[in-house]
């Protein structure tokens, strides 16, 4: 049986709603059955009525759908919370409190205190939380984790990934771009732009593939839009606890780009290289011998995928993997038992560590880039 699912966010104009949508559905673990759609009430009704939820579970607001929901005896089993930033960490304390497991958008929140405070909650209640860090369900990214963890490059030397995009390469927020509008505003977004928006992926991709813990980083963030607020363009130096280096250039003002992400990991015994334009490959070059290029399904190849070798994976079948591994962790819940540990998918810490990463680089930038420890 399917497990009910509720949402946040995500109304009509929005795009992540959507996704969430799509991937939930994929694999037959969730229903949709009711939601918070927008702030705005004929919005969210008419949201409500194009994706088929009762009315009686269309609610005005979060706080009054976590209350009514926690009451119903068929109340839903999470709620995925798909609104602009600056309200993630609200929507998920008032759910968490009212016994609900939740699955929240990155970034977990638009500040370091208000992260902490909701890792302290999530430990208290013991409840599921599911950060959706999306690229960390391809299968050729576990595939690169896996082989780095036995060893098969040696010793990290050097992370280097590039997140690129074009969108905000003209000022489309003044233009009644909502995704563009909301993104480009502090009240809204936080303290990063771009940094925070795409970069806090290029990040959390660093760390998932490599395990190394990273312990400062160096940012030069830039406003290149006339006028805007907050960075589109970010260029950041990592350092790593193992003593490997990093470095991320995270742009939404790279014209031809439209979703530019690669990440390359160098070893003192080969490197590997993951492009999400080529999701099913993940090249792996051993010193003084040919590139290999490893596709899931393929033989050697350790990370299962949903399809055959030569049936390509995306974008959403990666972000629906994350969802069947939420619902594995929210039926052992409901069902009474303790969660296993999935190191593979990500949880409010990953979110804390994020938003670590988009405050030390705002100050790191802001202070003329300079050093600052995680």
């Amino acid at each position: 049986m399917s497990l009910k699912l509720g949402m946040v966010g995500g109304g009509k104009g929005a795009f992540s709603g959507g996704v969430h949508r799509i991937a939930a559905r994929l694999d037959g673990q969730w229903e949709l059955v009711a939601g918070a759609f927008s702030s705005d009430p004929d919005r969210a009704a008419e949201s409500a009525a194009d994706l088929g939820i009762a009315a009686e579970r269309s609610y005005g607001s979060f706080a009054a759908m976590a209350k009514a929901e926690a009451a119903r005896t068929d109340g839903i089993d999470a709620v995925a919370i798909v609104t602009p930033n600056h309200l993630h960490v609200p929507v998920a304390t008032t759910f968490l409190r009212a016994g609900i497991p939740v699955i929240c958008d990155k970034p977990l929140a638009t500040s370091v205190e208000d992260a902490e405070a909701l890792v302290t909650l999530v430990a208290e209640t013991g409840l599921p939380f599911i950060l959706t860090q999306t690229y960390t369900g391809y299968p050729m990214v576990r595939e690169a984790r896996t082989l780095i963890a036995a060893g098969r490059i040696g010793r990290v030397r050097h992370i280097q990934v590039e997140y690129l995009q074009d969108w905000l390469a003209k000022p489309v927020e003044i233009s009644g771009n909502k995704q563009a509008a909301w993104r480009t505003d502090p009240a809204q977004s936080g303290p990063g732009g771009c940094i925070a928006d795409i970069g806090t992926h290029a990040f959390n991709l660093a760390t998932f593939v490599t395990g190394l813990v990273p312990t400062a980083v160096l940012a030069d963030l830039t406003a290149f839009g006339p006028g805007r607020a907050l960075d589109d363009n970010a260029a950041v130096l990592l350092r790593f606890e193992s003593g490997a280096k990093g470095m991320i250039w995270a742009s939404q003002v790279a014209p031809g780009s439209k979703n530019g992400l690669r990440i390359r990991v160098a070893g003192e015994a080969g490197g590997l290289l993951w492009d999400h334009e080529r999701p099913d490959d993940l090249q792996y070059t051993p010193i003084e011998k040919p590139t290999r290029t490893l596709q899931h399904g393929g033989d050697g190849v350790a990370t299962p995928g949903r399809l055959p070798a030569g049936h390509p994976e995306g974008y959403l079948e990666a972000f629906a993997t994350l969802y069947a591994e939420a619902a594995g962790q929210v039926r052992a819940y409901r069902g009474g038992t303790k969660p296993s540990i999935n190191i593979l998918l990500p949880t409010v810490s990953d979110g804390l560590a994020g938003v670590r990463f988009i405050s030390a680089a705002a100050r790191s930038s802001e202070e003329g880039g300079i050093w600052v420890g995680l």
